[in-house]
């Protein structure tokens, strides 16, 4: 089965063929960072016009690199939640309207399920040897989630305030670097002494959610008292350190109290090099699988929506044009760690 997959959650419009779940034909990504660059962040109305002028050539892009016509697709998936709601509305409706006009059926996806799929996009062994736990981390979302089949996941552990992107990008700013701060922190942290300030670990006890709102802080104060001895490169790496240590502890614990032994990354800031280390050190002390897709898997793309469609669809979902968009919603049920 082909699936068309459409992409378009953020700033990034996207839309990829996918064969039977776990084999991108083709995986075309418009980006608008450098449109955003001049705000210094994504604003969400020019985000929605640029989808509006982009999507049929990113479609048209993707059919094409995938040596397919519109005859040749047998379903399609579009992420309809959570994200700037203007924005997935674009995806959605062109999404419906293709599915209308072929008379092929549509799934709405939620984002993060797509990020999860992206996953099994690396690794398809690993779909057959389920449960698997995932830490997703991305600029709106940082959280672990145990995926027990297709569909079924249970939400461990969620960040209280800022996600793990959310805060590389403020700490970037706060460092004076430009858009997009998170890649630019990473870049200046690759040169910097990652002991030179020791910013705090916030852990929460035995909980397995995240906060990272006090290390934002602590970088706010310490620029605020300190007179410029201490280089920028150690200062990002300092907090980069501070953030990757928590987020590589609070899987390794999730992997403990489950029991669950093949785990992964997800999601934008999964192209962390410092975090793609961490992690490896991590799972080879505790003698777990580790799973990290390639980069262009780690960023927002719809061959992991087209992924997730795929796999709704062979487990029965109904299609339908009356699926709504959402800006919100959670992804999985919570759950205790010691569910596994």
């Amino acid at each position: 089965m082909n699936v068309l997959g459409i992409e378009s959650s953020c700033d990034e419009t996207s839309a990829a063929v996918v064969r039977d779940g776990v084999s991108i034909l083709s995986n075309v990504v418009a980006s608008q960072a450098d449109l955003h660059a001049r705000y210094g962040g994504v604003v969400p109305e020019v985000a929605s016009r640029m989808h509006v002028e982009q999507i049929l050539p990113v479609i048209s892009d993707a059919l094409a690199a995938a040596d397919c016509d519109f005859a040749s697709i047998d379903a399609l998936a579009v992420t309809n939640r959570p994200g700037l709601l203007g924005a997935l509305l674009v995806g959605v409706t062109a999404g419906k309207a293709l599915a209308f006009a072929l008379r092929r059926p549509v799934v709405g996806i939620h984002h993060l399920e797509g990020h999860i799929y992206s996953v099994a996009l690396a690794a398809p062994e690993i779909l057959a040897s389920l449960p698997v736990l995932v830490l997703i981390v991305s600029g709106g979302h940082t959280q672990i989630v145990r995926m027990d089949g297709h569909g079924a996941y249970a939400l461990l552990g969620r960040t209280r305030d800022d996600a793990a992107g959310e805060a590389f990008d403020k700490g970037a700013r706060l460092l004076g670097l430009p858009y997009p701060g998170g890649p630019n922190l990473a870049r200046l942290a690759d040169t910097g002494d990652p002991a030179r300030v020791p910013f705090p670990r916030a852990m929460l006890g035995d909980s397995l959610d995240f906060s990272f709102s006090g290390v934002k802080t602590a970088l706010r104060s310490f620029l605020a008292r300190e007179e410029g001895d201490t280089p920028p490169a150690d200062l990002a790496a300092s907090y980069q350190a501070a953030i990757v240590s928590v987020l590589s502890e609070k899987l390794k614990r999730a992997a403990r109290a489950t029991g669950v032994r093949t785990v992964a990354v997800a999601g934008g800031v999964a192209a962390n090099a410092a975090l793609g280390r961490a992690l490896r050190a991590m799972a080879d002390e505790e003698g777990l699988r580790l799973v990290v897709p390639p980069r262009d898997l780690c960023t927002d793309n719809a061959a992991m929506i087209a992924s997730a469609g795929f796999f709704r669809l062979e487990g029965g979902a109904v299609p339908s044009l009356d699926f709504d968009t959402f800006a919100t919603e959670t992804l999985g049920s919570p759950a205790g760690a010691q569910a596994g």
